[in-house]
């Protein structure tokens, strides 16, 4: 049996397919890359907004047309599936099998039943089958959340919060660093509240103080953390770390009190002003990063224009700026969507505007610094290596650092670099020489 899988959607959704990878490598099924190569696809879908259920929904029917071309089966998982099972089952009979997120302990069994192969239900157990950069990794730590924002489904689609074992943490992150991991980046829908559905108490902390003691992992990375949940503690234990970078990436939404309320989110503006403040105290070049939503239901000028303010005052070195999309089966759906689609878009490029060139401020405080780059690749025209510091995470959004160098390396090393010059989101630079 030879499978091909598409995974689609968040670093979340994606470690989930890698789980998916290591229980087909343990039936000791062939994962191929080519339609004409399947007989069977496993896609792997996101139903969180929109044009990711757009996307899904046009990756399904690519795949169905391929079943008049010799593909036996096709299977969808996911957030989709989860969110849609029945409607999808009815709408597209093509598809052999939706399976839902809740079914995934029986993952093995299901696949076994479906594609006539036997398929061990060891999904989770299995170890991961890494779909990337054999130095990165995601490390999901918890999957659902409790936090109920009015504009999200996540708790509909994946469930109340639930964390996984640290012990287990552990040992998996273990198995990554022996398999050549140096990157390991935390991944939950809200990385802060880690333990908290077991006795209501914060954890994060505790769970990094045993990943820092890993042989092999150079850098570990706290994606989505709260701006009400980074306790001073958790700071702490950053800043006394080996190998946690402080890179701090709080997705905080908005910056005015009334549309924090309305959005059902804990905190306050002076919350998260004084958090970031915090930080910025407590290390010598740490990294903030942060989303921003335009056009939330009620949204007035005065509204904006404390998003904008919250912009300046922070001076987030990365951020991006969405547009509210409502989203069906949330507590804002019944609120009338009052903002236009062009003063969304407006006020969108004003919180991007403001920010590159914010950015493009801050940037250069960079030049000058010497900081360790994990090398990912290198530029066949002009010979440069590129790679990511510590301001960069690995997600492709933030930019990269391009170096030149007389010293031979492989992608995966690190190398230390003086940076000269900056290049719009980009840092330029020149490794330094070894004694």
């Amino acid at each position: 049996m030879k499978v091909g899988v598409i995974s689609l959607g968040c670093a979340k959704n994606l470690v989930d397919t890698e789980n998916l990878l290591g229980i087909l490598k343990a039936g000791n099924v062939e994962v191929v890359t080519s339609w004409k190569d399947a007989d069977a696809v496993i896609i792997n879908t996101c139903g969180f907004i929109e044009p990711a259920k757009s996307e899904a929904i046009s990756t399904i029917l690519e795949a169905a047309d391929h079943k008049q071309e010799g593909l036996q089966k096709l299977i969808v998982m996911g957030c989709l599936a989860e969110r849609y099972k029945p409607q999808l089952e009815q709408e597209m009979p093509e598809v052999d099998r939706f399976i839902s997120i809740d079914e995934y302990k029986n993952l093995g069994s299901i696949l076994s039943e479906v594609l006539g192969v036997k398929i061990p239900n060891t999904y989770g157990k299995a170890p991961r089958v890494l779909s990337g950069k054999p130095w990165m990794a995601y490390l999901k730590i918890a999957d659902g959340c409790d936090n109920r924002c009015s504009y999200c489904a996540i708790p509909n689609i994946r469930g109340p919060l639930r964390s996984m074992n640290e012990n287990d943490l552990v040992h998996e992150a273990e198995q990554l660093a022996a398999s050549g991991v140096k990157e390991l980046n935390l991944i939950a829908q809200d990385s802060s509240r880690y333990g908290f559905d077991r006795d209501h108490q914060l954890h994060l902390s505790e769970l990094l103080k045993k990943l820092d003691q890993i042989d092999g992992i150079h850098w570990i990375r706290i994606l989505y953390l709260y701006p009400d949940e980074i306790p001073d503690d958790l700071i702490q234990t950053i800043h006394d770390s080996r190998h946690v970078i402080p890179y701090f990436d709080i997705p905080v939404q908005h910056g005015s009190d009334r549309m924090l309320k309305a959005m059902h989110r804990r905190g306050s503006r002076a919350e998260i002003i004084e958090r970031c403040a915090k930080i910025r105290a407590s290390f010598d070049s740490p990294v903030i990063r942060t989303t921003l939503i335009a056009g939330f239901p009620g949204e007035t000028e005065e509204d904006h224009q404390e998003n904008l303010s919250l912009v300046e005052t922070v001076r987030f070195d990365h951020m991006g700026a969405f547009t509210y999309s409502r989203e069906e089966d949330t507590p804002s759906y019944a609120l009338e969507d009052d903002v236009p689609p062009e003063v969304k878009e407006q006020r969108k490029a004003e919180l991007m505007n403001l920010q590159m060139k914010i950015a493009a401020e801050d940037r250069k405080k960079w030049i000058g610094k010497t900081e360790e780059v994990l090398i990912e690749g290198r530029d066949g025209l002009t010979g440069m290596y590129l790679g990511r510091s510590c301001l960069y995470a690995p997600d492709g959004v933030d930019g990269m650092v391009r170096f030149r160098s007389n010293v031979p390396h492989e992608a995966g090393d690190f190398a230390m670099v003086t940076f000269t010059k900056t290049a719009g989101q980009n840092l330029l630079g020149e490794e330094v020489e070894h004694a």
